[in-house]
């Protein structure tokens, strides 16, 4: 065991070395390549000396297989082994030679190599590899480290003969498919994986598997040889391929073990090992880069042209697998049908016609095509260099990229593939900055391009008769827009200043107007498109943060609107940016909001003058009419309603209010506590009505309820009656909806009377867990506590990372203080609060305890 421990230490101490060497690079690639060679070279020598030990039967050979096989090992990757047994000695395997090839793979371990290991016969390699095509992938790739030369090669002889390439693409690529499904598709999530994600290394690694199994080469200088791929897209290649590598490595080095993923925790720590610096402690905080957000540039550029580089290396490949199948049809002088994909009829067009680039795009959607094939992509990737100033200022450019806007159909994908391709950056310049922009918000799950085109997407879609069933009423008001391309500009502009530091919105207004100007867009639509880009989140901001029962807000927002037409954009755009940052933001309270909004100012721009106490009687009477359908008894309602003010009629439409008066008219004034659930009306989540003598802490109870049965409030809607009673509503969500909402419904009401009526002091909130992009990205807690404009109640806002139990201990804070909370508006973006509480109570009347709220709530928000 003496020279085991010895060989295990050996190892050990040149691995360090190596592993120290590659923590030093800092930024540069150089040499990386040639690390994990000597790594791979270093796992080899061990495996030799190994072998020699074991004393194996000559004929038995040890080869490297998979990412092993390539002559590459990352520092904390396994060494993936084949022990190859001729089939002769396969038959006749007896114990004895069975327990030593086990010795040698537990004394593999017992020198410090992870090792995989498989035992197989040549017949069995081959049996194996035509059931699963991983296997087949990891043989492709194996070499012979040591044992039997003849073995291996008679291995090697029958494996490349039984194999037949054009299979061997279709199910590599069809697997490529799939493992970018389950990334979205997409180099730029925030939370990538640099060896599975669309652009990672697996992508390179596909292009060399099926050239491999085609006989196009063994490498990328072996392709570029033989016609696949020229010699600048080898060295763009090879650059890319470095920085994948240099970043995978970084990750292992970081985790101590293996670790593909840039996770929120781990990308500072990388970023600081390429020498990305934090700011000093006085640099402008809104305009700074954080070391992670440089890292990621750098990554999801390298993504992106890994991206392209794949998809035109492949479909050479395919070409070349297929030479006969598909004869080009011509579409015009310059592009011809080739299989559904679009074809240059000429690799040097867009050196000798530059407005072909833009007429690519063009060409594509009037035509139909399914995509670029593999000589347009070559050729648009290798036109980079000539969109310039000077093309950017052609009139005939800017004509035919207005008229790409302004087509009937293939918008969204016109666009992305003009992104995919670096045509939409480069033609508009401000787009460049935002490529493979970081948003640390916690809420934005995509980077800034790529939310930008799912927002123009979603614009889209209102406009297509397909899905109309996903917004009704967001497809019924697009059905009398006249002029679609309007709010793509709008989608195109209004966060293209993110990054820059200062207002995004205005900053996003000055580009915008730019373009109109160079567009020659119309005064009319470069007002409504500015008006938009400027106003983006207004709208979102009123519906969630203000009370829409108060005239006073309506009327505001209807004069800054100051249009139909103005409002029925910024709803839409409204809409299809909330639902363009995560698939979680959204939500059925959201939309209501957005639509109550956009109803009530709708009235207030055709001339109404809202008048509380008509539409009060408005409502009465509609709710009047929903009980005599429930078979109510005459004048039953007036037990109830006789106790309310207007402004429970006024934050209630008239469904809820019949289904409270339902619920509670033999109840008033009984002294008991009521509590009802059911399925909300919007569809998703329960609606909680809470009737009961009012108390001090009655809101916080409540919370805390909900908070210890994990239940998310949306909404909470707090009245006072003039009985001294509590009629409060609440909109609330948990996971199992809605399938068990029967019986959550149920557990509702029997559990939370319990807590309602039990006495004493509050019990302490919960420690909710914090979730790893909080911890990445932690939001200074803010709080703001100003009167209302009449002066009469105050408006507390919140804004703080989101936690289980945080409502809670904002609402304990409050019930100390004996203050009233009439309105709460829960905002929850992603993994970020940002709330509103109308209040009144005594204490705020005094400066004093204003401050001493104002820090309670901060210490229970920290």
């Amino acid at each position: 065991m003496s020279d085991l421990k010895s060989l295990r230490e050996q190892f050990r101490a040149k691995k360090a070395a190596l592993f120290q060497s590659l923590a030093e690079g800092g930024k540069s690639t150089r040499g990386v390549g040639g690390t994990l060679a000597k790594l791979a070279a270093l796992a080899d020598d061990t495996l030799k000396t190994l072998w020699l030990r074991a004393a194996l039967p000559s004929s038995l050979t040890l080869a490297a297989v998979g990412g092993y096989g390539r002559g590459e090992l990352f520092p904390y990757s396994d060494v993936d082994v084949l022990v190859l047994l001729s089939d002769d000695i396969a038959l006749d395997l007896d114990a004895d030679l069975k327990s030593r090839i086990e010795g040698f793979i537990g004394s593999c371990w017992d020198a410090g190599l992870e090792i995989g290991s498989s035992v197989r016969s040549v017949a069995d390699c081959l049996s194996e590899a035509r059931q699963d095509v991983t296997v087949q992938t990891s043989l492709l790739e194996s070499r012979l480290i040591t044992g039997s030369p003849e073995t291996y090669d008679q291995f090697r002889r029958k494996f490349v003969a039984a194999l037949d390439p054009r299979a061997f693409f279709v199910a590599k690529t069809l697997e490529l498919n799939q493992r970018h499904s389950k990334f979205d598709n997409t180099p730029y999530s925030l939370e990538p994986n640099c060896k599975e994600s669309p652009g990672g290394l697996r992508d390179l690694q596909v292009i060399l598997w099926v050239a491999k199994a085609a006989g196009l080469g063994n490498n990328w200088n072996e392709l570029a040889k033989n016609g696949l791929a020229t010699a600048f897209e080898i060295q763009q290649i090879k650059r890319n391929e470095a920085l994948l590598w240099l970043i995978r490595t970084r990750l292992h080095l970081i985790a101590k073990r293996r670790e593909d993923r840039l996770i929120f925790d781990m990308q500072n720590a990388v970023a600081q090992a390429f020498g990305f610096e934090a700011p000093p402690v006085s640099a402008d905080k809104r305009s700074f880069v954080r070391p992670s957000e440089a890292l990621m540039k750098r990554y999801y550029w390298a993504a992106k042209a890994v991206t392209q580089l794949n998809q035109i290396l492949l479909l050479n490949i395919e070409e070349r697998l297929s030479p006969n199948m598909h004869e080009p049809r011509p579409i015009n002088a310059h592009f011809s049908d080739k299989a559904g994909m679009l074809e240059v009829v000429s690799d040097d067009l867009y050196r000798r016609e530059p407005h072909a680039i833009l007429e690519t795009f063009l060409v594509f959607q009037t035509a139909g095509m399914n995509g670029l094939s593999a000589r347009t992509l070559r050729a648009l990737y290798n036109a980079r260099d000539l969109m310039d100033g000077a093309f950017r200022k052609d009139p005939v450019n800017r004509d035919l990229f207005m008229q790409i806007l302004k087509q009937d159909s293939g918008i969204t994908h016109a666009m992305r593939l003009m992104n995919q391709t670096s045509v939409l950056g480069r033609y508009l310049w401000a787009f460049r900055k935002i490529v493979g922009q970081m948003q640390h918000d916690l809420f934005h799950v995509y980077t800034v391009d790529q939310h930008v085109l799912m927002v123009l997407r979603n614009v889209r879609r209102f406009f297509i008769v397909e899905h109309a069933h996903e917004y009704p009423f967001c497809s019924q008001l697009a059905s009398g827009w006249d002029q679609p391309w309007v709010l793509y500009v709008a989608a195109l502009f209004h966060d293209i200043a993110k990054g820059r530091g200062g207002d995004h919105s205005q900053l996003g207004e000055i580009e915008a107007l730019r373009f109109c100007k160079q567009h020659n867009v119309s005064r009319e639509n470069t007002e409504l498109i500015a008006f938009v880009v400027r106003e983006h989140l207004t709208m979102s901001r009123v519906a969630q943060k203000t009370d829409l029962s108060d005239p006073d807000v309506i009327a505001a927002f209807a004069k800054k609107v100051g249009s139909e037409r103005y409002l029925t954009a910024l709803y839409l755009f409204t809409v299809a940016d909330i639902r363009g940052t995560s698939p979680k933001v959204w939500n059925a309270w959201k939309g209501k909001l957005l639509e109550d909004l956009y109803r009530l100012s709708l009235r207030v721009l055709g001339g109404h003058t809202a008048d509380p106490h008509v539409e009060v009687e408005a409502r009465k009477r509609e709710a009047l009419i929903q009980l005599a359908l429930h078979a109510q008894p005459f004048q039953a309602h007036k037990a109830l309603w006789d106790t309310m003010d207007v402004g429970y009629f006024m934050r209630h439409d008239a469904a809820d209010i019949a289904w409270h008066t339902r619920q509670l008219s033999r109840h008033v004034n009984s002294g008991k506590s009521i509590v009802r659930a059911r399925l909300s009306p919007l569809g998703e989540g329960l609606q909680v009505l809470v009737y009961t003598p009012d108390q001090a802490d009655l809101f916080a109870r409540i919370c805390g309820y909900f908070e210890h049965r994990g239940f998310s409030i949306l909404d909470a809607r707090v009245h006072t009656a003039n009985n001294h009673y509590a009629l409060d509503t609440f909109q609330v969500t948990a996971q199992a909806m809605p399938e068990l909402y029967h019986e959550l419904a149920s557990m509702v009401e029997a559990e939370l009377v319990r807590a309602i009526l039990q006495t004493g002091p509050l019990p302490a909130p919960g420690k909710g867990r914090v979730s790893r992009r909080v911890k990445s990205f932690p939001i200074t807690p803010r709080v703001s506590l100003q009167p209302d404009e009449k002066g009469q109640r105050w408006l507390l806002n919140i804004s703080a990372s989101d936690r289980v139990g945080l409502l809670y201990s904002i609402a304990r804070v409050l019930a100390r203080h004996k203050v009233n909370v009439q309105l709460a508006k829960i905002n929850t973006l992603g993994e970020r609060v940002d709330d509103t509480f109308l209040i009144d109570g005594p204490e705020l009347q005094e400066n004093r305890a204003q401050i001493a709220i104002e820090t309670e709530v901060l210490e229970a928000l920290a």
